[in-house]
């Protein structure tokens, strides 16, 4: 009797019918490959320490040591802020004064490729020392911050525990030291699972019943975003992100200038002592190095910014490379709208305007939403023990 009742009510007019998903094969294939999550992962062959204890350790130590710094004003935390997503909320990075570019959040970084918007850094710890080196953001120097790791006694015992080796007399090596401890405790950052996540194994498993608890705005959006906008050719994968570089379409006029992106990257990166090619690269075999030795710098590649990780999008608010777009909505509206002449004519033809409605575009920020963790999967942050 319940049963026919339930059945009658279900079929009154406008009464709430729960929606089956009704992907495609090639939508499904889309989707699940943006799974599973955590992604499995390898330690960095190029980081000796990479995934070690004792290392993670030193590295959260100097993640929040203001004394890198030489005012003692900023620290890694100051634009990495934990509670804020580990960015900062601004629409450009202040350290000292204000830089040109949107901070990134740190969040899944141990998945990247490249590191920073222009793909400056081949490894997360050489990326982890450019701050300290930048006039504008810490204004350090290899001497000063290696003469902070021998002078203090608990980093100069947890540096020679982590090396197997006191600070050494070359400065450059000893920033290499504080780059891979760095480095250790940032690739420790992992998000946590998020409603898609749930979709989409519930989807690999044909769970109908758990695939209806994900929104219907999202289900929409999400067929939007691995179909018709195309939007995974970018945001490919696990972390939502292929790892390299493209034109989006926005100007890249810059206060005194142009930011070139990728085709000032390029050159940073060549220029680097502690690239991959340079001999603080803990891969012997240089299977770690052959990215860095293909690189060549070409005319496309002005104006291109890395693509970033959508996992947690919605609490990582400004948007873009240099933080143009303040919403989720106007990230949206701006490949809605995009003018295909403002695209780099040399390219790859991979944005074009979507021409989405109202309806659809709302859909597809829910579907952006639901990639945030329901929950942190980080351990809450321990008290830093003596050195021994």
């Amino acid at each position: 009797m319940i049963r026919l009742l339930l059945a009658a009510l279900l079929l009154l007019p406008g009464a709430a019918r729960p929606q089956l998903p009704d992907f495609s094969e090639a939508e499904t294939r889309a989707i699940l490959r943006h799974g599973p999550w955590p992604a499995p992962w390898t330690r960095d062959p190029s980081n000796r320490v990479s995934g070690q204890p004792q290392a993670i350790e030193l590295g959260e130590r100097l993640f929040f040591e203001p004394r890198l710094s030489p005012s003692g004003k900023v620290l890694c935390a100051t634009c990495h802020a934990p509670f804020r997503g580990w960015q900062d909320a601004r629409a450009r990075a202040f350290g000292l004064v204000e830089v040109e570019r949107n901070t990134q959040s740190l969040m899944n970084v141990r998945y990247q490729r490249w590191f920073g918007w222009d793909g400056a850094g081949d490894s997360l710890w050489a990326q982890s020392v450019r701050p300290m080196l930048d006039l504008r953001e810490m204004g350090g120097s290899q001497a000063h911050a290696a003469a902070l790791v021998r002078a203090d006694a608990e980093l100069a015992c947890q540096f020679q525990k982590v090396f197997g080796v006191a600070p050494p007399a070359s400065d450059e090596a000893v920033l290499a030291g504080i780059g891979k401890a760095l480095a250790a405790f940032q690739e420790t950052l992992v998000s946590g699972r998020s409603p898609f996540d749930e979709f989409r194994d519930a989807l690999s498993r044909n769970d109908l019943s758990a695939m209806k608890q994900y929104p219907e705005p999202a289900q929409r959006g999400l067929r939007i975003f691995v179909g018709r906008g195309n939007c995974s050719a970018c945001h490919f994968g696990p972390a939502f992100s292929n790892g390299e570089f493209h034109d989006t379409g926005l100007p890249f006029f810059i206060k005194g200038g142009v930011d070139p992106g990728r085709h000032g990257g390029i050159r940073k990166l060549e220029a680097n002592p502690l690239n991959l090619l340079g001999p603080y690269n803990d891969d012997r075999s240089g299977a770690s190095a052959v990215k860095t030795r293909q690189v060549a710098i070409e005319h496309r590649n002005f104006g291109e910014f890395k693509t970033p990780s959508l996992r947690n999008v919605a609490q990582t608010a400004p948007y873009m490379h240099d933080g143009s777009l303040a919403t989720l909505a106007d990230v949206v509206r701006h490949y809605s709208e995009i003018s295909p002449d403002r695209l780099h004519a040399d390219g790859e033809a991979l944005i074009r305007p979507l021409r989405l409605s109202a309806q659809e575009s709302a859909d597809l920020v829910a579907f952006l939403e639901s990639l945030s963790e329901r929950a942190s999967a980080l351990p809450p942050r321990q008290p830093a023990s003596a050195c021994r």
